[in-house]
């Protein structure tokens, strides 16, 4: 999932989207799976990549598991949404997923809660697997549900900082900030006012800065969202305060919302070669492993430097961590082929050198701590960043939800509402949004 199938609004969408999903309970449990998986049979697998590069990918990774269980046969159907998926898994029927994927790692609690995607659990115990030691942390974090581990990383995403290495030597920068306090004066730096707009921006600071969202913000402060009796914790914890108050420090440091905001408008397409980034617009920018490749094949006129993002100047020994999210995978609760969707998950996401692969294929992060070290991992030296970010056991995630993504949506919300002026009270503004928060989900429930 290069970036062009990461576009955070539409993975928020997409997790408002299974609202259905909770009464679909069809409450079929792993332990049914009676089918005989060494018998010749076909299975249904759904997946949401479309780009030809992306489709050839998984084509040769369900070549690889074919060629080791000729038994399995595997229909691939591509550019599958959430919606479809959720539909299907409603419906059930010989033409619906075994398999699916999702970019999606919002719903897993939605897929969870309702039971349309088995409990993975007992196939990883009687294959004497465990997760907890062949996934990195944040991985296996969002992949299961109050216990219910009912899908399993394909692949990841991590989150970064990328610089401009030429606008960091002509501005006297010798090296990426590891602080925020570093951060915050190198953006200052890298700044170049042009009358009511700038010739070159630090850092777009703004929620709707492509990829600057309160999640990947926060990510850095490691932050508990949720207490253990599943109340909101934003009002309490002050990872939120200090996230919240960074990012409009930087606002108004750079320039001001209006201001910025309308830079913002007038600058490329995230996913087209005009980025700003791309073109030297803006010196800094907080994004995902794939903008490396869309960086370079826009051909742009500096070197690209590649960071780990600053964390809190009192957690400066945990630099290096970073915000982890993912493709995941599972098995349709209506299928009557678990034990032969079993082979095809297991194979996908815990054989090493399947996962090293398709990570080098379509150029995600690999999603097994072994794939990660492995010698056969073909990347750009800079590339490792995210290598490291991904296995580095302080990298954080957001917790999955009964209502799927509804609270992330609701904090960034506020997000816009406090950096534009329109909500004033930091204090009152958390504690309204966790009351919110709370009231979805009891909703749900």
């Amino acid at each position: 999932m290069p970036g062009i199938s990461r576009k955070v609004a539409t993975a928020l969408a997409a997790s408002a989207s299974l609202a259905l999903l909770t009464t679909a309970c069809t409450g079929q449990s792993p332990s049914g799976a009676s089918d005989d998986a060494s018998k010749d049979t076909t299975i249904n697998f759904w997946h949401a990549w479309s780009a030809p590069g992306e489709i050839a990918g998984v084509k040769a990774l369900v070549a690889g598991f074919e060629k080791a269980h000729p038994n399995i046969h595997v229909n691939i159907v591509a550019n599958m949404t959430d919606d479809k998926i959720n539909q299907a898994l409603r419906s059930g029927g010989d033409k619906a997923p075994d398999v699916i994927s999702s970019f999606t790692t919002n719903n897993v609690g939605k897929f969870c809660s309702s039971g349309a995607l088995v409990d993975l659990n007992p196939f990883f115990k009687k294959a004497g697997i465990d997760p907890t030691t062949t996934f990195p942390k944040a991985m296996n974090e969002y992949s299961q549900f109050d216990g219910n581990r009912c899908t399993v990383p394909l692949l990841g995403d991590a989150y970064g900082l990328y610089y401009n290495k030429n606008a960091f030597k002509k501005a006297g920068i010798s090296s990426p900030p590891k602080t925020w306090s570093e951060f915050e004066a190198d953006a200052k730096k890298l700044t170049v006012s042009k009358g009511d707009s700038y010739s070159q921006l630090g850092f777009m600071p703004n929620y709707h800065g492509w990829e600057s969202t309160t999640e990947h913000y926060f990510g850095q402060f490691s932050p508990t969202y949720f207490d253990s009796s599943g109340k909101s914790t934003l009002a309490k914890d002050p990872a939120f305060t200090a996230g919240f108050t960074l990012q409009k420090k930087l606002v108004d440091e750079l320039g001001g919302y209006q201001k910025l905001d309308k830079y913002r408008s007038k600058l490329g397409d995230e996913w087209g070669p005009k980025h700003p980034f791309h073109t030297g617009q803006v010196a800094m920018q907080l994004d995902g492993e794939w903008r490396l490749g869309m960086a370079e094949e826009a051909k742009p006129d500096f070197e690209i430097g590649v960071a780990p993002l600053p964390v809190p100047d009192d957690q400066a020994d945990q630099y290096g961590k970073g915000y982890i999210t993912g493709t995941i995978a599972g098995i349709a609760a209506t299928s009557k082929k678990q034990n032969a969707a079993w082979e095809l998950v297991k194979y996908m996401t815990t054989d090493t050198d399947a996962v090293v692969g398709f990570a080098n294929a379509i150029h995600n992060v690999p999603s097994t701590l072994a794939a990660l070290k492995s010698p056969k991992l073909k990347y750009d030296p800079r590339f490792k960043t995210f290598l490291d970010i991904a296995s580095n056991p302080n990298s954080t995630t957001t917790p999955a939800s009964i209502n799927g993504g509804t609270y992330l949506v609701t904090i960034q919300q506020f997000g816009y509402d406090y950096e534009s002026g329109k909500a004033k009270d930091l204090k009152a503004g958390l504690q309204k949004t966790a009351a919110q928060i709370d009231t979805d989900i009891a909703q749900a429930k």
